[in-house]
């Protein structure tokens, strides 16, 4: 079999380059560099919202990766480190310098201004005051190039540090003060350097976005060309250079958003050489494989061929209650289901498909390589939910990934376009786990009537939040099986039954989440609803857990 890059040899299929982009070569790129801040991937998002490419990377790489990026405005994000700790996070020697020679403007943002101060000779101490956290006042003392738009002398911004400038370097200039008379904002504008001690990428921020904007488009002279449309036709040309005139595609798609927005685009490029397979693994939800069939069938017009492999897949996670050990046990299985699909296109057309299609997202690049100081390891799996396990060893495909530099948002707009057409209905569609309910069944899924049970509560549940109109307002909600059973009272008799959590968020990327403040006539009657529908609960809880700390989904 014919392995990625077209090498005939043994050996894993290369790994794509953080670097190994493409769309940056295209647009003008502003860089992040991250520091491992809960809202640097926020500061990328803001940026491409104002229409400018942002790329997002570690904060430790090297003045070479950094020169390769080839960016014209660079960012530095917050952090949770402390300039003035031994071992904190560095930037690469001689960066200031290369930045102000090619005249490359930089922000820093909370520590990033710190790093750009301590690194440039100036003092950050620990706050007297214990830092300054939530949303404050600011107000500009001087004229500046940083503020030149503003009218007004005074906002509101969001805070978050413990440590504060205490000495600006030589030729920098404190442009902005808190109530407190700490330096929230400074810059040496003649160097094309400026730095913010509070968050603008975050709502709180009353003028952060137009603070953002000035630095971008005013200051760096970025032109606000990336344009959802523009990607459309750019990632189709890279797939038709990629796949060529003749080779056939694979495309796993699970019923997902991302999937199914990828599946459809490369369908306009390639046509009947995409060849899709959905694979029904005993995991779905209520009446999930008929309805998304349906909408694959009739509304995209995708090729689709679907698989029942519920009964294989369910002897395979017997007796298995280790999140990790059932991942490993659903990606094993999908592996047999794609060998056995790739065999019998060979069969069917006489070809054997080396391409596999993904819909690998920005986030999902973005946490292959976490920040500096995050005290993660570095994986390699790609961690789009449709793609359980990753890549199979044995099957030596090449990767196309149409969505691989765009965030969720990003890819909904894209599947609202009229060239792809992604029903409205199936754009808004909750975002769904690739191992499916076994990562919403506390235990064994095989045990009892585990499934059934959660597959009935989590349909009430859903249809309750449909009948209240609160689908739209919220990233994500589902039901979890606890592995308890309790006590209670029904039709009068007493009952030991099984208890279901309940859980929704909002999100805008499901990087960070909020829980969903449901109001109580909203939990009664969803509760009551399902305790009277689903005979076998008689307890239901509401998850109250941001993420952090949690995750949104609880394996």
């Amino acid at each position: 079999m014919v392995q990625a890059n077209g090498a005939e040899n043994g050996g894993p299929p290369a790994k794509k380059s953080r670097l190994d982009t493409g769309l940056h070569k295209a647009h003008s790129v502003c860089l992040v560099l991250d520091y491992g801040s809960q809202y640097t991937q926020l500061i990328a998002r803001r940026v491409r919202e104002l229409g400018v490419y942002s790329m997002l990377l570690p904060g430790d790489i090297t003045l070479e990766e950094i020169k390769a990026a080839d960016p014209k405005a660079i960012i530095l994000s917050g952090g949770p480190n402390s300039v003035h700790i031994d071992g904190s996070v560095r930037l690469s020697t001689g960066f200031f310098q290369w930045c102000e020679d090619k005249s490359i403007p930089v922000l820093g943002i909370c520590y990033g201004l710190q790093l750009m101060v301590h690194t440039l000779g100036g003092e950050v101490r620990v706050a007297d005051n214990g830092g300054e956290y939530g949303r404050m006042a600011i107000r500009t003392t001087r004229a500046s190039t940083l503020y030149s738009y503003e009218e007004v002398h005074k906002q509101q911004v969001w805070m978050s540090h413990g440590d504060e400038v205490t000495r600006l370097p030589e030729g920098f200039q404190a442009v902005a003060t808190s109530e407190q008379g700490a330096i929230v904002a400074v810059e040496a504008a003649g160097r094309k350097l400026y730095g913010l001690q509070y968050h603008p990428e975050v709502q709180h921020s009353e003028r952060g976005t137009q603070t953002l904007k000035h630095f971008l488009l005013q200051i760096a002279k970025l032109p606000a060309d990336w344009k959802i449309e523009q990607v459309l036709e750019e990632e189709m040309e890279k797939i038709r250079q990629l796949v060529g005139p003749t080779e056939h595609v694979i495309c796993a798609l699970s019923g997902g958003v991302d999937s199914t927005v990828a599946a459809t685009l490369v369908h306009q490029v390639l046509g009947d050489r995409l060849h899709c397979i959905f694979v029904d693994n005993g995991l779905l939800r209520y009446k999930e494989a008929e309805r998304v069939m349906l909408t694959f069938t009739q509304h995209l017009h995708l090729p689709v061929t679907k698989v029942d492999d519920s009964a294989r897949m369910l002897q395979r996670l017997k007796g298995v209650k280790d999140p990790e050990a059932k991942r490993k046990a659903i990606g094993s299985g999908f592996i047999d289901v794609f060998r056995e699909y790739a065999e019998e296109l060979q069969r069917t057309i006489g070809v054997q498909p080396r391409f596999l299609v993904q819909g690998t997202l920005y986030p999902d690049v973005i946490e292959s390589c976490p920040p500096p100081g995050s005290g993660r390891k570095h994986s390699h799996t790609i961690k789009s939910h449709h793609n359980v396990g990753g890549l199979p060893k044995d099957l030596k495909f090449q990767l196309v990934e149409p969505l691989r530099e765009l965030f969720k948002d990003e890819v909904r707009a894209l599947g609202r376009l009229p060239q792809l057409n992604v029903p409205e209905a199936f754009i808004k569609r909750h975002p769904f786990p690739g191992p499916g309910l076994a990562v919403r069944v506390l235990g064994d899924v095989t045990e009892g009537n585990a499934l059934e049970v959660l597959r009935q509560v989590d349909e009430v549940y859903i249809q309750c939040i449909r009948d209240f109109g609160l689908y739209d307002e919220i990233w994500q909600a589902f039901a979890v099986f606890l592995p308890v059973r309790a006590v209670g009272v029904q039709g009068d008799q007493r009952t030991h039954s099984h208890v279901v959590a309940l859980r929704a968020v909002t999100s805008a990327d499901g990087m960070t989440a909020d829980w969903y403040p449901f109001e109580p006539a909203f939990l009664q009657a969803a509760s009551t609803k399902i305790c009277n529908t689903v005979r076998s609960v008689n307890r239901v809880v509401y998850d109250v857990t941001s993420k952090p700390p949690g995750t949104i989904e609880w394996e």
